[in-house]
C-alpha cells in the first residue's frame, strides 16, 4: 500500500513484527534462511516514509464505513522509547529477572527486559512487566541506571489512539494448535516429545542450542528422530477438520535440516496422505526420501509412550504390511497444525466480519480478499492456513483492492529519500572495510568465519574487517556505518549470502554512510560455500577465503555510477484472456490507469479454463461470474481490449516497454509501463487408460460438463472409477497439479447428489485436499465414495469390458488386487501451460521452471514477480491452481504492478552498457546480438549508441564485440580480471 503511495498505519499486537515466520529456521522447498528473506522486507517496512508502525497495539473499535473508517487503537506501554533506545543491550545485561523467552517459545530464559530477537524491528528494547521486580513491589530499576541514551520509563501507560483510514486489511495470522490438546503424544509430560515450531527453534543459530539439535531431557544430540502428523489437524474429536497445508512440508524440510546438522541422524516421518501441493514441493518431497535418507511412514500414530530410565520414547503402529510394530526413538516432533490467531475472534468481533466455525474469515464467493464488511480486507492465514508465498501474494492482492476502493482519494505525499552528499571517492586510494556474516549457523555452523575475518585483514587495501552474527540486522547495519565514517572506508565488501535477495539492502547502507551505493561488492559464501561444502568445513573456510580475497581485488577497482530518472508510461499490458487476466486489468483500470488487454481468444473463450467448468467445490457457480467480469472489461472506459491478438514483438525497459499488437487485420505499437503475463493453461489430454478409444473414458471436465447438461447419465445407479494423477507425478511430469482431488471429489459429490445410489471409486496416491477443503473429502467419505490407494509402481490396468470398462487395481490397505466393474471410467488429468507460453516467452524472454510454467524471481519473496523489472505472471502462467486462488494471486501482480504505475518516473542507469566511440566501427555485432534490441547507430558520428535507461546490463553486447568497443559499467573488464587473478591457482587445485 506504501508503494502506491497510500499512507499506512501498521498495527502490531506483539513487541516487533514479523510474526511466526521470525522464529523459522529454513523455508522450503529453495531451504533458504527465513530471516534472510524477511529481515530485508521488515528493514524496507521500518525505512518506508510512509509507513507508521505502531507495535504492542490493538484495534479496539471501527466505525464508519468504507472509503471513512475511525479506528480506536490501544497501545499497551513498552517502557522503552523506541526512538531513544539504541537495541544496544546494556539494559539486558544487568536485569536480574527472568522469564521464559517468548521468542524461543520456552525452551531458553529471557531477561524481563530485553531485544524480542536479533533482527527485530524495531530493533528496541520491550520490558516485560510480569517478570519485571520493580512491577513486582522489589526495588531494582539497573536498567534505568546503566541506559546510556536514557530511553527506558516505567512511567508510561496504556495509550488510546485514534486514526482515520479508508480501508482495513486484516493479516493477525495463525498460531500453532497446543499439542496438549492431545495428551496421548505425551507433550507437556515427556521432555523429549517436542512441537514442530518448538524444533524450527532447535534447529535454528538464534535458537537454544545456537543451532545444535539437542535433547530437552538431557542436552545429548539425538540420533532417531519421529516426525507425527496431523496433530491437531484433519481431527473431527477436536473440532478441526481442516487440513493445515504446511505440515507435510515443514516436516519434511525439518527432516531434510536436520540430516544437513548431523548426518548420523535418521528421520522417520509418520503420515496419512502426503501433501505436497504447492509449486516445487513435490520434487523437494522426492528429494527427502530419495536424496536424503528421509523414511516415511504411512500410518497414523494413536499413542507414545516413555521409558522412564533413558527418556527414550516408543511409538507403536501399523505398518503398510499390516503388521503391528513398535520403535524407540530419541525424539518425537508433533507437527501441529494451524488455527487462527487468539485474537482473530475479537477482531472480527470488533469489525463486525462473520467468520466460520473455526474462526477463520469468510469471503464471497471467489473474492479470496474481501470480507462480509465492505472496505475491509483480508490476507494470510486469517483465511484459511497457507504456505508463506501464497500468503505473500494475498497480501498484494488485498493492497490491490484496497487501492481500487481509494482510487479516487488523495494519495500519500511520498517523500524524497535524504542522504548525506555523497563523498568524492574516485581519486582516493581504495580503503576497504570487509564485513562477514555468520548467517546464524549457515555460514557459521560449516566456515570458520573467525579466520576468514583475521584472513581479510592480510589482504590488499582492507583497513577494517569484522563479523557480525546477521549482517543484514538493524544493529549490524548501524556498526557498519560507523565504521565506514570512523576509518573513511571508500569500498566496502560484505560477504554473507546471496546478493539477489541482500545487495539492495547493503547499498542503501551505504548511500546512507554517503557512498555511492556502486561501491559495494558481495561474497556469496553461503549460497556459494558453506551450503555446497557442508561435508568439508576446512576445504569451505578457504574457498571461503578466495571468495573474500577475490571480493577484496575486485572492490578495490570499483567506481562509483551514475544513475537519472525517466518517466513512467502510466499504462499496462495484460496478456491472456482468463479469469486472472480479467481480474488483473479490472484492478488496474479499477485504480486508475489505461489498461491494454492482448486476449488470445475470442471473447466466447474469456475465463480461459474456468469457463470449462460449470461449479467449485464449495458450489459456486463460475459463468455467471465470467460473464459478469467480461461484460466490465468490454465496458470499462479503462481497458482497451484486443481479442484474437498476439504480441509479435518487445522491447524498452520498466516504466517505458513497447510492443507491436497483431490482430485480425491491422497491428499497432503500444507503450506502456508494466506488464502482466496471465497465459494461463490447458488440461492434459491423456493417451492412457484407452482416452479417445473408448466412449465412456472421460476427464474430470468432460464428467462436469455431462453431469450439468445430462444429469441422466446418472439415473441408473452407475458405477464411476477415477484415477488420479493422470499426467501428473510421474517421472516427466514429477508435479502436482494440486486442484485434482478436489475436482474428483467434487464430482463425486453430484453423483451423490443426483443420485445416492451411485457407485463412486476414487483410486489414489494421495489425497491432497489441503485446507478448509479437507471438509469435503470428510462429506465425500460420508457420502459412500469409496477411496482406494494405489502406489505408482502398480497403478490401476484398465481393460475394455464392451460398453463397460474392466479396472484393476491392488488395495494397499487390504493387499489385495480389486477388480471394478465401471461403467464410466473418469481421469484427473493434470493442468498444463498453455501452448502459447513458449511464444511469449520468447518474444518477453521469460524463463520457465523445470515443469514449462513460468518461473517467478523468488518462490518465497517474489512469487508475482520475474526477475525481469516490470514483468509480473498470475494464474495458472504460474502454476496449478484453484479458480480463486488465480483470482487472488492476479489481485496481487496488478498490486505490485500499480507499485511502479503510482510513481511518474524511476530513476535508470547504473549498471548498464556504454560505447568507447573511439573504438567503434559500427560492425552492428552488438545490434544483432542484444536480446532487448537497445543498441542503435548513431548516423552523423558512425557509431553505435546504447540507451541507458533501456540497457538490460546483461553483457551480450560486451561480450560480442570484436574490438571491445562495449564495457558494461561494474562489469568493466580490469575489475572481472582483476578478480580472476586475485585466485591463488595452486592452492585452490591443492585443496
Amino acid at each position: 500500500m506504501a508503494d502506491l503511495q497510500r499512507p499506512v498505519t501498521l498495527v502490531e499486537e506483539g513487541p516487533a513484527i514479523g510474526g511466526l515466520m521470525a522464529q523459522l529456521d529454513k523455508t522450503f522447498p529453495t531451504n533458504d534462511c527465513a530471516m534472510c528473506i524477511l529481515s530485508p522486507r521488515m528493514l524496507e517496512v521500518a525505512r518506508h516514509p510512509l509507513i507508521e508502525i505502531l507495535t504492542l497495539t490493538r484495534l479496539t473499535n471501527l466505525s464508519g464505513e468504507a472509503g471513512d473508517f475511525t479506528a480506536h487503537l490501544s497501545r499497551r506501554p513498552r517502557y522503552v522509547d523506541v526512538d531513544k533506545c539504541s537495541g544496544c543491550g546494556e539494559c539486558t545485561r544487568v536485569c536480574p529477572a527472568r522469564l521464559p523467552d517468548p521468542y524461543n517459545l520456552g525452551l531458553s530464559r529471557a531477561k524481563a527486559i530485553h531485544v524480542p530477537f536479533p533482527q527485530a524491528v524495531p530493533q528496541a528494547a520491550y520490558l516485560e512487566p510480569e517478570a519485571c521486580r520493580v512491577f513486582r513491589g522489589k526495588p531494582c530499576e539497573a536498567c534505568l541506571k546503566v541506559c546510556p541514551a536514557g530511553a527506558i520509563d516505567l512511567h508510561q501507560t496504556e495509550e488510546v489512539l485514534v486514526r482515520r483510514v479508508g480501508a482495513v486489511i486484516l493479516a493477525p495470522g495463525s498460531r500453532p494448535f497446543d499439542a496438549r490438546g492431545k495428551a496421548e503424544y505425551g507433550y507437556g509430560r515427556y521432555p523429549n516429545v517436542v512441537t514442530s515450531p518448538e524444533f524450527e527453534r532447535l534447529l535454528s543459530a538464534t535458537g537454544p542450542c545456537a543451532g545444535h539439535v539437542r535433547r530437552p531431557s538431557d542436552g545429548t544430540e539425538p540420533r532417531r528422530i519421529a516426525w507425527i502428523q496431523c496433530v491437531g489437524s484433519r481431527d473431527a474429536s477436536l473440532g478441526r477438520e481442516y487440513c493445515s497445508y504446511v505440515c507435510c512440508m515443514y516436516a519434511a524440510k525439518q527432516a531434510i535440516i536436520a540430516r544437513e546438522h548431523d548426518p548420523r541422524v535418521e528421520p522417520t516421518i509418520f503420515f496419512i496422505d502426503f501433501r505436497a501441493q504447492g509449486k516445487g514441493f513435490d520434487r523437494y518431497y522426492e528429494r527427502a526420501r530419495e536424496t536424503h535418507g528421509v523414511r516415511f511412514l504411512r500410518s497414523m500414530v494413536s499413542r507414545v509412550t516413555q521409558d522412564p530410565r533413558t527418556h527414550n520414547l516408543e511409538i507403536t503402529y501399523v505398518g503398510e504390511d499390516g503388521d503391528l510394530h513398535t520403535e524407540e526413538f530419541d525424539l518425537v516432533v508433533l507437527s501441529v497444525g494451524l488455527g487462527p490467531h487468539p485474537a482473530a475472534a475479537k477482531l472480527a468481533e470488533v469489525c463486525g466480519i462473520e467468520t466460520d466455525k473455526y474462526g477463520f474469515v469468510k469471503h464471497p464467493p471467489f473474492q479470496m480478499v474481501s470480507t462480509s464488511r465492505e472496505g475491509i480486507f483480508t490476507c494470510g492465514a486469517y483465511q484459511s492456513p497457507k504456505d508463506i508465498s501464497e500468503t505473500a501474494g494475498q497480501a498484494s492482492a488485498a493492497a490491490a483492492a484496497a487501492a481500487a476502493l481509494l482510487a479516487e482519494a488523495q494519495t500519500g505525499l511520498l517523500p524524497k529519500a535524504e542522504y548525506p552528499p555523497e563523498r568524492e571517492v574516485s581519486q582516493e586510494e581504495p580503503r576497504l572495510g570487509v564485513f562477514i556474516c555468520h548467517c546464524g549457523i549457515n555460514i557459521a555452523g560449516v566456515v570458520d568465519v573467525v579466520a576468514v575475518t583475521d584472513y581479510a585483514r592480510t589482504l590488499p587495501h582492507v583497513v577494517h574487517a569484522e563479523h557480525y552474527t546477521f549482517a543484514c540486522a538493524t544493529d549490524s547495519l548501524d556498526k557498519m556505518r560507523a565504521v565506514i565514517e570512523e576509518q573513511q572506508l571508500n569500498r566496502v565488501v560484505v560477504a554473507s549470502c546471496s546478493p539477489r535477495t541482500h545487495e539492495p539492502l547493503f547499498q542503501e547502507n551505504l548511500r546512507k554512510s554517503g557512498l555511492n551505493k556502486y561501491l559495494l561488492e558481495m561474497a556469496n559464501i553461503r549460497d556459494q560455500d558453506s551450503w555446497v561444502h557442508q561435508n568439508n568445513p576446512a576445504g569451505a573456510t578457504e574457498k571461503a577465503k578466495e571468495l573474500v580475497k577475490m571480493a577484496a581485488a575486485r572492490a578495490a577497482e570499483l567506481e562509483p555510477l551514475k544513475e537519472f530518472p525517466v518517466p513512467v508510461t502510466q499504462s499496462a499490458l495484460v496478456v491472456g484472456n482468463g479469469l486472472a487476466a480479467l481480474t488483473a486489468a479490472l484492478t488496474i483500470a479499477d485504480a486508475g490507469y489505461q489498461v491494454h488487454l492482448a486476449a488470445l481468444e475470442d471473447r466466447v473463450a474469456f475465463g480461459g479454463l474456468a469457463r470449462k467448468q460449470h461449479y467449485s467445490l464449495e458450489g459456486h457457480q463460475y459463468r455467471p461470474y465470467i460473464e459478469h467480469l467480461a461484460a466490465r472489461a468490454e465496458g470499462h472506459p479503462r481497458i482497451r481490449w484486443w481479442p484474437n491478438s498476439r504480441v509479435t514483438s518487445f522491447s524498452g525497459y520498466v516504466g517505458n516497454f513497447r510492443s507491436t499488437l497483431e490482430y485480425p487485420g491491422e497491428s499497432r505499437e503500444l507503450r506502456y509501463g508494466v506488464a502482466i503475463i496471465a497465459t494461463g493453461g490447458v488440461e492434459y489430454q491423456p493417451r492412457e487408460y484407452l482416452y479417445g478409444r473408448h466412449p465412456r473414458v472421460l476427464t474430470q471436465m468432460e464428467l462436469e460438463n455431462r453431469l450439468t447438461t445430462e444429469p441422466e447419465i446418472v439415473a441408473e445407479s452407475p458405477t464411476f472409477v477415477m484415477i488420479q494423477c493422470v499426467g501428473s507425478r510421474s517421472p516427466e511430469h514429477p508435479y502436482c497439479s494440486r486442484v485434482c482431488c478436489g475436482e474428483a471429489i467434487k464430482n463425486a459429490l453430484k453423483i451423490k447428489e443426483l443420485n445416492p445410489e451411485a457407485k463412486v471409486f476414487i483410486l489414489y496416491r494421495d489425497i491432497r485436499t489441503y485446507g478448509l477443503k479437507e471438509i469435503y473429502y470428510k462429506k465425500a467419505r460420508d457420502a459412500g465414495v469409496r477411496f482406494i490407494r494405489y502406489e505408482p509402481e502398480q497403478p490401476p490396468e484398465v481393460e475394455p469390458a464392451g460398453e463397460a470398462l474392466a479396472v484393476s487395481v491392488f488395495d494397499q490397505n487390504l493387499k489385495a488386487f480389486i477388480a471394478l466393474e465401471a461403467d464410466y471410467l473418469v481421469l484427473s488429468a493434470a493442468i498444463r501451460p498453455h501452448p502459447l507460453s513458449s511464444e511469449i516467452a520468447r518474444i518477453f524472454k521469460l524463463p520457465f521452471d523445470r515443469d514449462g510454467f513460468f518461473m517467478e524471481a523468488h518462490l518465497k519473496l517474489r512469487p508475482l514477480d520475474f526477475a525481469a523489472s516490470g514483468l509480473f505472471l498470475c494464474g495458472l502462467a504460474h502454476g496449478p491452481k484453484y479458480v480463486e486462488e488465480s483470482i487472488a494471486q492476479a489481485q496481487g501482480a496488478a498490486a505490485r504492478a500499480l507499485g511502479i504505475l503510482a510513481q511518474k518516473q524511476m530513476v535508470v542507469g547504473g549498471r548498464v552498457a556504454r560505447v568507447d566511440p573511439k573504438h567503434c566501427v559500427a560492425c552492428l555485432t552488438c545490434i544483432r546480438t542484444c536480446p532487448f534490441g537497445v543498441p542503435r547507430v548513431n548516423q552523423t558520428e558512425g557509431v553505435v549508441e546504447i540507451d541507458p535507461a533501456a540497457c538490460q546490463g546483461c553483457g551480450s553486447c560486451a561480450s560480442a564485440c570484436p574490438r571491445k568497443a562495449i564495457e558494461v559499467l561494474h562489469s568493466r573488464d580490469r575489475q572481472i580480471i582483476s578478480k580472476i587473478c586475485a585466485i591463488e591457482l595452486e592452492e585452490m587445485a591443492a585443496s
